[in-house]
């Protein structure tokens, strides 16, 4: 409801956020047809739609920071070492440039001006990130990280979110200069990996792949606000928000499927089976898909040629109203959406190449890639800031 004085109306701002971890709006008034107004953490660019909140992510929606980059494709393989960059309009390979050991991810900044390629050598003490200028598509010096599985960004830029797997926990450093400022131990998420974030970025969600189970961080006060095991889960991986801003949606690649999870409560609320190890997860330009990828074995290393698939989830029913197969099997597992929507990029994890999915009919190109590609990106991509991984942009 509002306070009424003269012709002025006064939120009553619901906002439990600080002490629960659920999500915060301001209330409007009884039988008003505008959306609630989200109210967002301090530094948080504002939610422009509250019932899409990838609303600046349509294809027509490029931020000037892009402006200049060049349009490739980035793949870093997991044992040759290396970033292979493939040119999106003729689907070949331009490039091929050495990184750190065991590249991971290529994650683009909360400002979009440099693309991170996570190194998290493992079973080492050497894990590094390499940052790469998008406009001129080359390698800068490294910079050392303890194990920099993946990487994000707090929402309102100032922090980056080091993901150091092995180490049961998260580092949090500046965005800019990655200079340490604080960790945060969360012992019972073994395995701790893939993220997202509330619509108002008080808190965060990330998956704990050998557990089983998920962990819920608060982002304001910088602590563990619980664990939550999944019903019949084994190893959960990537997960991405609604556009609403109310339901998780969690890759299982044991389950086979996605678990929908409402964030506020924390609590499981659905499953909806796709293929055989549900991997990645990607919206689609329009924010009305997601497309699921199914790497095709529920192995951490698995073969090649697997049953390989992308599902392709409507937001609106929660169901997979299509299935695109890889032809002769593959293993298709992290990348994004092209800045278009028209190709869903997608790396071939034990095939050693990178896929362009056409989003309407489902046509898959291979391009050979070097050694276990992983999470790859395509850039430019709309929205206005990244929150990381591979592309989680807003």
């Amino acid at each position: 409801m509002k306070h009424r004085v003269g012709r002025q109306f006064f939120p009553i701002t619901l906002c439990l956020g600080l002490v629960v971890g659920t999500s915060c709006w301001a209330a409007e008034p009884t039988g008003s047809t505008a959306a609630r107004t989200v109210v967002t953490v301090p530094g948080m660019p504002p939610v422009m739609n509250p019932t899409n909140l990838y609303s600046e992510t349509t294809a027509d929606k490029l931020s000037p920071a892009v402006a200049g980059a060049l349009p490739r494709v980035y793949v870093p393989n997991r044992i040759s070492g290396d970033v292979t960059v493939i040119d999106p309009a003729t689907f070949k390979v331009v490039d091929t440039f050495k990184v750190g050991i065991n590249p991971q991810h290529v994650v683009p900044s909360w400002d979009l001006k440099t693309l991170w390629v996570a190194n998290n050598a493992e079973g080492r003490t050497d894990g590094s990130l390499t940052p790469v200028d998008p406009k001129t598509g080359k390698p800068g010096r490294s910079i050392p990280v303890d194990d920099p599985y993946n990487m994000y960004f707090t929402p309102d830029g100032k922090s980056a979110i080091i993901v150091a797997e092995a180490l049961k926990r998260l580092d949090f450093r500046d965005a800019q200069t990655m200079t340490f400022q604080s960790s945060l131990a969360t012992p019972r998420c073994a395995g701790i990996n893939h993220a997202d974030f509330s619509i108002d970025g008080r808190y965060a969600i990330f998956t704990c792949e050998f557990r089983g189970s998920l962990v819920k961080v608060d982002l304001v006060n910088r602590k563990v606000l619980g664990y939550l095991k999944l019903s019949k889960g084994g190893m959960p991986q990537d997960i991405r928000i609604s556009p609403d801003g109310k339901v998780f949606y969690i890759a299982d690649m044991h389950a086979d499927g996605v678990f929908l999870i409402d964030g506020d409560t924390f609590t499981e609320v659905g499953f909806i089976p796709a293929g055989i190890g549900t991997h990645g997860l990607y919206p689609s330009r329009d924010g009305k898909k997601l497309y699921a990828t199914n790497r095709g074995s529920h192995k951490v290393v698995g073969p090649p040629r697997g049953q390989g698939s992308v599902s392709v989830i409507d937001f609106a029913t929660r169901k997979v109203e299509a299935t695109w197969p890889i032809p002769g099997g593959g293993s298709p597992d992290m990348g994004n959406v092209s800045a278009d929507g028209k190709y869903l990029w997608l790396s071939g994890r034990f095939d050693n190449v990178a896929y362009a999915i056409n989003t309407t009919t489902g046509e898959v190109k291979s391009i050979p890639v070097g050694k276990e590609p992983h999470g790859l990106t395509i850039w430019p991509q709309p929205g206005r800031y990244s929150l990381g991984h591979t592309g989680n942009l807003r």
